[in-house]
């Protein structure tokens, strides 16, 4: 382009500019009319206008809401009707956590009223991850059990009913209790996870449960579930095949129930947890025979044995005198050396030990007698008890660095004549291979 050509635009662009920047007007160009016709108005630049909330995508808003606490996601759908189209939107209310507590007794607040009825109007068949929080209140239980009556559109996955303190669901007439509880079982068909610890469920309310997810049903927790038999659990082991976790109490336990966990159609367990409480002193304990346990680790050679022991010390008579495949142990009440020594002899398999208290008799040779025949152990707490720093130093030897876990109370050592309680954690951290002291309180 000629240089006449270039001065000849100079003119018009300067006016142009002249116009943007609000020092001149169109009125005052000079030349040309269309010259005048094609001066730009005055435009803003969109990074100055505020953003416009209100048309945000539904996938944005779902995304942001599902970080939201229920109560900013209430006052949030009051914004604009597009919000409160996303509070409403099904995959918000997939996962759901009634709080059910009464103000006298609960200092947690409870789920308002008037968003249950919304819920139970506008959302039951959307529910699958469901749990129930009440306190001890027996107005807490029955409002559950007034909701779970409701759910009769509902297609649950996994249902947890959580007591906060006891008693709670036990105070209510076992009637009502089980009534509620079978709208669910047979409207689901399709639930992988139960949790209901106690609770007066029972043996035919279990037969509806297994007669409508029976293919589903992964997880089953019920510990200190009275009204439960021996016979109503082995129909569940019978007949769900895909049952891979398990919590119940030590009395509905048998070797029939392991057998049939053991069976080639069902699958590979992967969680026992067993709660061996004693409710009376002097309570006696049945026997699980060696051969029933043998079979369940052919069957499931990597399944976890969880035992949690609240038993007085005469009570331990039908435990540990044979060899027990539990990998994770924990001792609520005083246990005796005698038993410690057992475990030491028959838990090979044993990944956890937790011991609350002995006595006053120092645990040396049942320490290292569990070091030595328990090769997979990594974590232990040892609370009020006793053992000797030289003793302790050599169990930790033992095991070396596998030991992940070590909670030890400072008054559980004894200082002797290697080792005081300032040289300890010295030569226990060269063996672990961390820093390491004694715990001032327990951990577990």
């Amino acid at each position: 382009m000629s240089n006449t050509q270039n001065s000849s635009l100079r003119p018009s662009r300067m006016k142009r500019r002249l116009s943007r920047d609000g020092e001149d007007s169109p009125s005052s160009c000079e030349g040309p009319t269309d010259s005048c016709k094609r001066v730009r108005q005055p435009t803003v630049d969109s990074g100055d206008l505020p953003p416009d909330w209100a048309c945000l995508p539904q996938e944005i808003l779902l995304h942001i809401f599902q970080f939201l606490p229920l109560l900013d996601r209430a006052f949030a759908s009051q914004v604009c009707r597009g919000w409160n189209e996303a509070f409403h939107m099904p995959e918000l209310w997939r996962c759901f956590e009634f709080e059910l507590n009464q103000p006298a007794s609960s200092y947690l607040k409870a789920t308002h009223p008037d968003l249950i009825k919304q819920i139970i109007k506008r959302h039951s068949n959307h529910l699958q991850y469901v749990s129930f929080k009440v306190d001890s209140s027996t107005e807490s239980a029955e409002a559950a059990c007034d909701i779970l009556s409701q759910l009769v559109n509902c297609s649950l996955k996994t249902l947890g009913l959580i007591s906060t303190a006891r008693p709670s669901f036990m105070e209510l007439p076992k009637s009502h209790f089980i009534s509620a509880l079978t709208v669910v079982f047979v409207n689901s068909k399709s639930l992988s996870s139960l949790k209901i610890d106690d609770t007066p469920v029972d043996d035919p309310s279990l037969k509806v449960l297994v007669a409508n997810n029976s293919d589903t049903l992964k997880l089953l927790k019920m510990s200190s579930c009275p009204h439960v038999s021996p016979a109503g659990i082995l129909c569940v082991a019978d007949q769900c095949h895909g049952l891979r976790e398990l919590a119940l109490n030590y009395h509905l336990l048998s070797d029939e129930l392991l057998l049939a966990l053991s069976s080639e159609k069902h699958v590979h367990l992967e969680h026992l947890r067993i709660d061996v409480v004693s409710e009376n002193p002097g309570q006696q304990f049945h026997t699980i025979k060696k051969s029933s346990w043998d079979a369940m680790v052919r069957h499931s050679p990597k399944f976890n044995l969880v035992m949690y022991f609240f038993l007085y010390e005469d009570e331990f008579g039908p435990f540990f005198r044979d060899e027990i495949p539990v990998t994770h142990l924990y001792f609520g009440r005083s246990v005796s050396k005698e038993v410690l020594g057992r475990v030491g002899m028959n838990c090979p398999r044993l990944v956890e030990l937790v011991v609350c208290a002995n006595g006053l008799r120092p645990l040396d040779e049942e320490l290292i007698r569990i070091a030595e025949r328990c090769q997979h152990l990594s974590a232990i707490g040892l609370g009020e008890c006793e053992v000797s720093c030289s003793a302790f130093v050599e169990f930790v030897k033992m095991c070396g660095r596998r030991l992940s876990q070590l909670s030890i109370m400072e008054e559980v050592l004894i200082p002797d004549h290697k080792y005081s309680l300032d040289e300890i954690h010295w030569e226990v951290s060269k063996h672990l291979g961390r820093v390491w002291f004694p715990d001032m309180m327990p951990t577990w």
